[in-house]
């Protein structure tokens, strides 16, 4: 896992680039040691071309409110900076990743997002950890308690966010123990957080006996379990 992570997120005027359907949307929602940063990557973008219908049912955005935005030649040495040699986190990446290498094959410098970062699918994981279940993300959403009632249209920034809350508690959750909040949450903390709290060979530890009252409580409470039970595991030590 590295260290800085984007979950991405995109909107389109359809679903086929064959038919040279364009990002209308991208969002992107920076973590580092997982945890966002705020540091956000987002922008509306020009198609050129009409939005199909039922593209705008889903995510609402219209011909009009694009006109005036920038393309995405305009922001794609940007977009290509920010997500340099991170790993992508998105939710049924071959849809998002090949509407993102359809718009940079029509760049004069034709390359794929895959040269820039490393991707992980949050549809692969859910599949894998939930075999048989539905794992959209709204589904994934109801399943780890992550609040998505803002959702009611789809969107990319929102969706970014959202896919972040549900990584994190897919992989983990609560990690740090909440003993520093200001401390990495990587594995190897976690290893040497264990390590700080492990005896060590030579340490030696105070005996302490019991009183008298403790140890005449114990006998009384080992007459009633072997009246009830006929036996106490006790007596077996």
């Amino acid at each position: 896992m590295k260290q800085r992570q984007i979950c991405l997120d995109t909107e389109t005027t359809g679903l086929e680039t064959s038919l040279d359907h364009r990002i209308i949307e991208i969002g992107c929602v920076e973590l580092i040691n997982r945890r966002p940063t705020g540091n956000n990557f987002h922008y509306y973008l020009n198609p050129d071309r009409e939005i199909d219908a039922g593209a705008i049912a889903v995510h609402g955005i219209t011909n009009e409110h694009l006109a005036t935005q920038p393309r995405f030649p305009d922001v794609a040495e940007a977009f290509l900076e920010y997500i340099k040699d991170a790993e992508v986190i998105i939710h049924n990446a071959p849809f998002d990743v090949g509407f993102l290498n359809h718009e940079l094959g029509k760049l004069a410098n034709v390359t794929t997002l895959e040269q820039h970062c490393e991707v992980t699918d949050t549809l692969v994981m859910a599949r894998k950890m939930h075999p048989g279940q539905r794992n959209s993300l709204d589904a994934l959403c109801k399943r780890y308690d992550v609040n998505n009632s803002n959702r009611t249209l789809h969107g990319a920034l929102l969706d970014a966010g959202i896919l972040a809350d549900v990584y994190l508690a897919m992989t983990g959750g609560q990690i740090t123990l909440g003993l520093d909040p200001n401390k990495s949450t990587d594995k190897a903390d976690q290893a040497n957080l264990i390590s700080s709290y492990t005896r060590k060979p030579d340490e030696k530890f105070a005996v302490i006996a019991a009183k008298a009252d403790e140890l005449n409580a114990h006998d009384e409470w080992l007459a009633r379990l072997r009246d009830s039970a006929g036996s106490a595991v006790w007596d077996k030590l």
